[in-house]
């Protein structure tokens, strides 16, 4: 995934940086990025924080670092924030999306002249680069941003820095969320808006689809209208999204214990407690014991002093090691229990049967699993939800791919994500018996969509039901 934060100011602006750029590491894990634009000129730094949190590894950065105009990143991805020397001068830019279509714009740009483009270590192409050169494709920077959200199939999101201030624009559909905060010294941009409350900016304004703005120590402009459709990611408020923030208005923390409640009235189970997977399964939960009267609790605590961050690495079998070894039972609110828990989704489903067995291991009489979403049948084509490279990596498509014995089409697919049908029932009913569940019951798409509160045709579902 990844997230970004922009500060104009009429005063140095890098304390503010540097702590809205922190406020977004549950966002990524592989790298930070910060640019500050001053009289000096550009200085920028990039680390490393998949060893160590953001904060350790610029606090002496920011001692060196001044000026009043500055964008930064958390990125999972590719190093940025990038500077680039073009036509249009010089700026420093940073994104937040997904190009499926890399080789085409590739080509393109090799047919125009471009010579080459940065390889990461991964082999692939800096994304953040490629959206560079589209920009510089064009005579000015407007009609640039506004190729990329043209030519891009995906998501692409940014900020871009020069002299002239900090050029917000959110992607074409409004697939991921740009707040913009005021305070008297100037204007913040950011990707999750609770990033800038407690530096003194109030909520200015959302961005909205396709919006295109620049901000300075002074205003706000918008250069671009925002379109009429939207397609706004759902797992921002099942998942993504930090509990203090809001998209559109509408808060994560509210919707997830709305989401819970929903849960809970379709359900027949009388469990002794319910509890969340932490952190993002907690909410669901709270919701769900509220609306159920069962009462909630924390059978197991998440480790935070060493992992304060969803520090995992990139090595599958590390990352399960990692997951089980955050979590400390609490035994005595587990022992001979039957548990219900909620986890925000199921994806491979190999941590939650980990922590399903940890369980088990601790004592628990019974273990109901409760994802706060439905079965994930598509790999996301809009946002880097996860590094996975096949769809099978998810646990749904494997047991549907099992079940059908490979003859998957499109009609079938869709006959699994509806909950009345026996194919969805039969999918469920192997997930529960793979994982070694109790008992296996997903939150429905109607529910989940009523309570976030946003007009359903509004909201993105694709790795739910393929709809785009």
């Amino acid at each position: 995934m990844g997230g970004f934060f922009g500060v104009t100011s009429s005063e140095d602006c890098v304390f503010d940086l540097f702590f809205g750029i922190d406020y977004h590491s549950h966002l990524g894990t592989r790298r930070g990025g910060m640019a500050i634009y001053g009289k000096e000129g550009f200085q920028r730094a990039i680390h490393n924080i998949e060893n160590a949190p953001f904060r350790t590894k610029f606090d002496k950065d920011i001692l060196e670092m001044n000026g009043h105009y500055g964008i930064g990143c958390i990125s999972d991805y590719e190093p940025q924030p990038l500077v680039i020397h073009s036509h249009h001068g010089t700026y420093a830019l940073t994104t937040v999306g997904k190009i499926n279509n890399v080789d085409e714009i590739l080509k393109i740009l090799f047919d125009a002249g471009n010579v080459h483009f940065q390889e990461m270590s991964s082999g692939e192409v800096n994304a953040t680069e490629l959206v560079a050169s589209l920009i510089n494709s064009k005579a000015n920077l407007i009609d640039g941003i506004k190729y990329v959200q043209e030519i891009v199939d995906g998501s692409m999101s940014l900020l871009l820095l020069n002299h002239a201030g900090i050029y917000c624009a959110r992607d074409r559909l409004g697939r991921t969320p740009i707040a913009i905060g005021k305070k008297p010294e100037g204007f913040c941009a950011s990707f999750e808006n609770f990033a800038y409350k407690n530096l003194g900016y109030k909520n200015y304004k959302e961005l909205g689809p396709g919006e295109i703005c620049v901000i300075t120590e002074k205003n706000c402009v918008t250069l671009v209208n925002p379109g009429s459709d939207m397609k706004i990611c759902t797992f921002l408020w099942v998942y993504y999204g930090y509990p203090s923030s809001s998209y559109e208005g509408i808060s994560v923390e509210q919707m997830r214990v709305n989401n819970g409640m929903a849960m809970a009235k379709r359900d027949t189970v009388k469990p002794d407690i319910v509890a969340g997977v932490p952190d993002s399964g907690v909410a669901h939960a709270v919701g769900y014991a509220n609306q159920s009267g069962v009462p909630f609790s924390r059978p197991f605590i998440k480790y935070t002093p060493t992992w304060p961050r969803s520090f995992m690495p990139t090595m599958q079998s590390k990352r399960n090691l990692i997951a089980k070894m955050k979590l400390i039972a609490v035994d005595d609110l587990i022992v001979d229990k039957s548990i219900l828990l909620i986890d925000d989704s199921i994806v491979r489903g190999t941590q939650l049967r980990e922590t399903t067995e940890y369980l088990y291991e601790s004592g628990a009489k019974e273990v109901h699993i409760r994802p706060a979403c439905p079965p994930l049948l598509f790999g996301c084509k809009y946002l880097n939800f996860s590094r996975s490279k096949s769809e099978m990596d998810l646990i749904a498509r494997r047991v549907i791919e099992r079940l059908e014995n490979g003859n998957v089409t499109e009609e079938i697919l869709s006959e699994y994500a509806d909950p009345e049908t026996e194919r969805y029932k039969t999918m469920i009913g192997e997930i529960c018996k793979e994982l070694n569940f109790t008992t296996l019951q997903f939150a429905r798409l109607d529910d989940m969509l009523e309570a976030t509160g946003v007009e359903p045709c509004k909201l993105c579902t694709y790795c739910w039901n393929g709809k785009e």
